[in-house]
């Protein structure tokens, strides 16, 4: 099996509601997103010869997705007082909400289905908080 693995970052804060830790608060990371890719085959004709695709590729679609959490308060869909939400929207803040607690091991999931549904094969996606805590995602056995 041949394997590619390409990785982009982006800046943003979270917390965890209803999380008993330090967490629980307005936080921020530098979170790092690597994909793994597979095949069993490379190309065999084309300008991608001896590829299982362009890297280009990949790294586009990790562009486009790391760039839209860039710099945004990412937030579990009604975590939030309505009127907090406002204010802080009122403010001009740029909030993202998902429908997932954001964990590093629930946006590893998400960014696997994510890039599953761009028609990559993904064998593996890892999120890291940190340069030393991250979390993993496969189906593969």
């Amino acid at each position: 099996m041949y394997t590619l693995i390409s990785e982009a970052s982006f800046d943003s804060a979270h917390f965890l509601a209803g999380y008993n830790g330090k967490c629980r608060n307005i936080h921020g990371h530098r979170w790092t997103l690597k994909i793994e890719i597979y095949s069993d085959n490379l190309q065999q004709s084309g300008s991608c010869r001896g590829m299982i695709l362009d890297f280009g590729d990949l790294k586009s679609e990790l562009k486009n997705i790391t760039d839209y959490y860039d710099h945004a308060l990412i937030i579990e869909k009604n975590s939030l007082r309505e009127s907090t939400f406002h204010a802080l929207k009122e403010e001009g803040f740029r909030i993202i909400e998902i429908d997932f607690k954001p964990t590093a091991e629930n946006f590893a999931k998400y960014f696997y289905d994510y890039f599953i549904e761009k028609g990559f094969f993904v064998k593996n996606s890892c999120v890291y908080e940190t340069p030393n805590n991250c979390a993993n995602y496969s189906e593969m056995r």
